[in-house]
């Protein structure tokens, strides 16, 4: 199921029917803080989990077909938080617009949603980051050739050249970092660069990015990331370092390896992201 383009004269009636059809299954509960799993990391939504909603079952909201990402909402309370959960989200490189990219960002801003943590699962750049660690995002660069604001403006939702001198939220990543010390689970911190896919990078293009100031590499969050500060929501990023990018490993690549790696960091992922959610 594909969601239309949101122009502004439509977006609000599209999402209308979103909107009605989750608060008729969800009733009072009204999320404060939203997390998007990447690639493996949907175990979380499936450990906390008060009300679950199948995308395929949200009027005007895609599908999820990645393997890795189930394709539905969870509502749950953590630790005296509401939170919802997207087990799964959707790539440019399925073939969705950057209308259908951001649709569940714009989603959760209407939800009443403060703050959103977006985690993926990403290629390390940087040839210090071991595979299945954690990189907090400090910034990022949007290599995708595109960029989910381009169309005519909701003036409603945000500002038409909006400021992205903080994309992930200064306290955020502190937060982070505080929780993840107190924990004792080693974290990076460092630039997230999104490429379309959804072949993996070549030796030259990881060359390239790193030249350009790169230490992870990914196919997603950067729109989604946009559009939070766009709607100036509160964002922080999350990149499982789920192997090192081409040309810096000595193996091939492929998907089942960084699920297998995303395997292996979910545990310190839960617990980081569990310990920032009752701190935030």
């Amino acid at each position: 199921m594909y969601c239309p383009i949101l122009l502004p004269e439509k977006g609000m009636d599209i999402m209308k029917g979103t909107i009605e059809y989750i608060k008729s299954k969800t009733g009072n509960f009204n999320p404060e803080i939203a997390i998007i799993l990447g690639s493996g990391l949907g175990e979380l939504a499936d450990e906390y989990c008060d009300i679950k909603l199948a995308y395929k079952d949200i009027p005007n909201f895609p599908v999820s077909t990645v393997k890795g990402h189930s394709g539905n909402l969870v509502f749950a309370e953590i630790g005296g938080k509401k939170v919802m959960m997207m087990q799964g989200r959707f790539h440019y490189y399925e073939g969705h617009s950057m209308s259908t990219v951001t649709y569940p960002v714009k989603v959760m801003k209407k939800l009443g949603v403060k703050t959103v943590i977006i985690t993926n699962a990403a290629g390390g750049v940087n040839p210090y980051f071991k595979p299945s660690s954690l990189m907090i995002i400090k910034d990022h660069i949007n290599f995708m050739g595109t960029n989910p604001l381009i169309g005519p403006n909701d003036d409603n939702l945000g500002d038409r050249f909006p400021d992205m001198s903080e994309v992930y939220t200064k306290s955020l990543r502190e937060t982070a970092r505080n929780c993840a010390s107190r924990l004792n689970i080693p974290v990076e911190e460092g630039v997230y660069i999104a490429l379309t896919g959804p072949a993996y990078e070549t030796p030259a293009e990881v060359n390239m990015v790193r030249t350009l100031g790169a230490d992870a590499v990914g196919m997603s969050t950067v729109p989604e990331a946009i559009t939070a500060c766009y709607l100036k929501m509160n964002v922080l990023g999350i990149s499982c370092i789920c192997n090192s990018a081409a040309g810096i490993s000595t193996v091939g690549l492929s998907h089942k390896e960084v699920l297998e790696a995303a395997d292996k960091a979910k545990t310190g992922f839960k617990k980081l992201v569990l310990e920032i959610i009752k701190e935030g």
